[in-house]
Formats: structure tokens, C-alpha cells, sequence
């Protein structure tokens, strides 16, 4: 599987901005794609995750009720749409995908995800 983000950018408090993660490589019902942030002299956060069959999802609570993550079928893609920005919503957004997601709910840490794109940086100006 490999992964490649998309869409970051300067944006203005209360703004909002879509990122894409293009997913290539053979994928199953049982593939999670998650989206985590990384802040400057930060650890790298979850954000936010999906099931591939994008019947479920899960949201960090700081997220939650403002950024939507959903899978586009024909274009292969999984979309991180973020409303209502914050500064502290600015990092590098990098998505990841692991073969084998259990239980979305528990899917949030960095060691369970195998595969990884390179990160987009997006910068929230107040």
C-alpha cells in the first residue's frame, strides 16, 4: 500500500481545508486509514481514522464535531475535511494505513499503522 497526502496550506482562523491521501496498492475490508498530526516539538498525534468499507469512524476529541474524515470509492481516496480552524490544528498532517484494523475505537496509536505517505503541512494564522 502506498500513500500520498495532498491539500495542506496557509489558512486563516475559522477557515477550512479538505487534505486528500491518495491510497494505491491492493487494500481490503479490514484496511484502516487514519490521519495524525505532528506539531513542531511535538509527538505525532491521531487525528482521525476510517474503515476502509468506510462503514466506521473515529475522531481525536479535539476534532471531534469540526474536522470529517470520509473515502472517496472512485477516486481511491480517503479526504480529511477540517472546518472551524484553530493555530493549534497547525502541523504536518501524514497519512497511514494498517492491513489488519480491529476495533476503530482502539486504532490510535502510531505502532498500529504499517504503511505511511509523507506528511502536508497545514498553518492556521490568527
Amino acid at each position: 500500500v502506498q500513500l500520498q497526502a495532498s491539500g495542506g496550506g496557509l489558512v486563516q482562523a475559522g477557515d477550512s481545508l479538505r487534505l486528500s491521501c491518495a491510497v494505491t496498492g491492493r487494500a481490503f475490508s479490514s484496511t484502516g486509514i487514519a490521519w495524525f498530526r505532528q506539531a513542531p516539538g511535538t509527538e505525532r498525534r491521531f487525528v482521525a481514522a476510517i474503515r476502509w468499507t468506510g462503514e466506521s469512524t473515529y475522531y481525536a476529541d479535539s476534532v471531534k464535531g469540526r474536522f470529517a474524515i470520509s473515502r472517496d470509492y472512485a477516486k481511491n481516496t480517503v479526504s480529511l475535511q477540517m472546518n472551524s480552524l484553530k493555530p493549534e490544528d497547525t502541523a504536518v498532517y501524514v497519512c497511514a494505513a494498517t492491513l489488519s484494523l480491529g476495533n476503530i475505537v482502539t486504532a490510535t496509536q502510531k505502532k498500529q499503522y504499517t504503511y505511511w505517505g509523507q506528511g502536508t503541512l497545514v498553518t492556521v494564522s490568527s
